[in-house]
């Protein structure tokens, strides 16, 4: 079986080398040691200050939103993974999507101004499979209108844009370290934010202590677990030979379908990209069924990442998205990861191809 990721896993006494540390003192959550290592020894790998590892992708977003004050109206993008949109309306906000450029597939923002009214009060963008939406334009609209930036940058772990991290973009970024990303903690994730955010960040993340007796704030549990941290502990010192993999099966794909009739995902200059995902968007829904029902019959499973548009999720106030929901009819990520094997590709390659035709 060949899935559209593996997990990368450590060997596995490295693991329990690195959590022995935890277990030694008995000290298993509630920020201990490793935590503080992991956020330490991510801050120097990706350049990036006031990090703040959660126990999952997903509450940083939620964190973010109520941390900020943002109430109303949030613009957003309608191409992306779920929690973006759940997370805005869990809060209390109503999503208003905006259409995605069909190249880049992050949100358009030649059309994100039109959509602001009196009752906006944030941006919250995705930058898709760690292409860098257009910040410098989105961040200028922002200042113009006084709205909060929010970057679900889940798929963005070492991304660099402009030579600095993607995540010092935006008021705050969110990462995933889901088991399923290059770089991962089994279940997790991470909050960036500018430095002015931070205390209250924090606070929200672990039920709003002010020390061990009194609450400054409203909070919730989103701490990183000792377990998770020895886990991103392990697989950090490979991330180097992880993306070197990565690249080399990207750039076998790209030559493979430089000539066919599948759309490759555009990649915005100065961009260095991670390599985090190979989507393929097909000139119909039926080419895209018939690819996948092939590849599954051998065993081979991709996935329909981002399907649907969720613009048109059944919480959500339906509107009419033609970019989006063409895309997401049609896109298809084809497996990429670490240890895949050079057959294994070629299969895929072949099986794509053959169907093409």
């Amino acid at each position: 079986m060949i899935n559209v990721t593996k997990t990368f896993l450590p060997a596995q006494a490295e693991y329990q080398a690195i959590l022995k540390k935890a277990w030694d003192t008995g000290w298993m959550t509630n920020r201990g040691v490793l935590v503080k290592e992991l956020e330490s020894k991510l801050q120097f790998y990706l350049d990036t200050p006031n990090i703040i590892a959660m126990t999952n992708g997903t509450l940083p977003l939620q964190i973010a939103i109520k941390a900020l004050g943002l109430q109303g109206e949030i613009i957003t993008t309608p191409f992306s993974y779920v929690a973006t949109t759940s997370s805005i309306v869990w809060e209390g906000c109503t999503p208003v999507f905006v259409d995605i450029d069909p190249d880049y597939l992050t949100i358009d923002e030649t059309k994100i101004e039109a959509a602001i009214t009196s009752n906006t009060s944030a941006i919250l963008a995705t930058h898709v499979f760690g292409n860098p939406c257009a910040v410098e334009v989105i961040e200028a609209i922002a200042k113009k209108h006084d709205l909060k930036v929010v970057y679900d940058a889940a798929h963005c772990f070492g991304v660099t844009y402009k030579g600095q991290s993607l995540f010092n973009f935006g008021d705050v970024s969110t990462c995933s370290f889901h088991a399923t990303k290059l770089f991962h903690t089994g279940e997790g994730g991470a909050l960036f934010c500018k430095p002015q955010h931070f205390e209250t960040m924090y606070s929200h993340h672990n039920f709003g202590h002010d020390g061990p007796e009194a609450f400054q704030s409203l909070g919730i549990n989103a701490k990183m677990s000792e377990p998770q941290a020895a886990m991103g502990l392990a697989v950090l010192p490979y991330m180097t030979k992880i993306l070197k993999e990565r690249k080399k099966i990207v750039e076998i794909y790209n030559k493979a379908f430089e000539t066919s009739s599948l759309k490759l995902l555009k990649i915005r200059v100065q961009t260095n990209w991670n390599y985090s995902y190979y989507p393929v968007i097909f000139e119909n829904e039926s080419q895209l069924l018939r690819v996948k029902q092939v590849l599954e019959s051998h065993s081979i499973y991709p996935r329909r990442y981002f399907y649907p548009s969720l613009n048109t999720l059944p919480y959500v106030k339906s509107c009419s998205l033609t970019v989006s929901e063409s895309v997401s009819s049609r896109i298809l990520c084809l497996p990429l990861f670490a240890g895949l094997a050079t057959e294994d590709l070629n299969e895929i390659i072949n099986i794509v191809k053959e169907q093409l035709l």
